[in-house]
């Protein structure tokens, strides 16, 4: 398995969704998003629907060179956002994250199938997904729980470094991964 970096914002689609690299042009569509409060209730950053709180986290999200705007197929409209991000303590893994979706698209398939289409791409190169989550953050943790996401401290022997914000991580390896997308397709 080719365990260097690859391209972090290649463009990802399947019936429901597009991701494509965000861009800076999608800055008032994605805000029209993001300026919902009830998006941010759980999340650590609780004023991230504010205007000038939520700029710094799209330049960040620019300048990752990791983040997609994710659109719904059916409307041609922005509905969140999501990026990769490297792990610093392994090449063999992935950070999956920053990922936000219009309340209306929540508890149905568009967050499993934007994770599935980012997780295929990923297994290419990788053997570990990882998602670092606030530990208040219930609604979050829960989503990856429901795609076979485990919690997790340490990886390949490293004890990994959570952040403010994003204390609890959670893995999705290959092998589990590859098990679970198998018995799908098997029903």
């Amino acid at each position: 398995m080719n365990k260097t970096i690859f391209d972090l914002q290649p463009k990802l689609e399947n019936e429901l969704i597009l991701l494509r690299p965000l861009s800076d042009e999608d800055f008032e569509d994605l805000y029209k998003v993001a300026s919902d409060p009830l998006i941010w209730e759980q999340h650590p950053a609780k004023d991230r629907c504010e205007r000038n709180v939520f700029e710094l986290f799209f330049k960040d999200a620019i300048t990752s060179a990791g983040a997609f705007a994710v659109i719904d197929k059916k409307i041609g409209h922005i509905i969140g956002s999501t990026r990769f991000h490297a792990v610093k303590e392994t090449k063999n893994a992935i950070e999956i994250g920053w990922t936000f979706l219009a309340r209306k698209y929540w508890g149905g398939f568009y967050n499993s199938s934007m994770k599935r289409l980012m997780m295929e791409w990923a297994f290419q190169f990788v053997d570990n997904i990882l998602f670092y989550i606030d530990e208040k953050n219930v609604r979050s943790q829960r989503a990856i729980e429901k795609i076979g996401g485990e919690r997790i401290i340490a990886l390949e022997g490293a004890v990994l470094e959570g952040r403010p914000g994003a204390s609890v991580i959670y893995q999705i390896t290959k092998k589990k991964w590859d098990r679970h997308s198998r018995s799908v397709e098997g029903n």
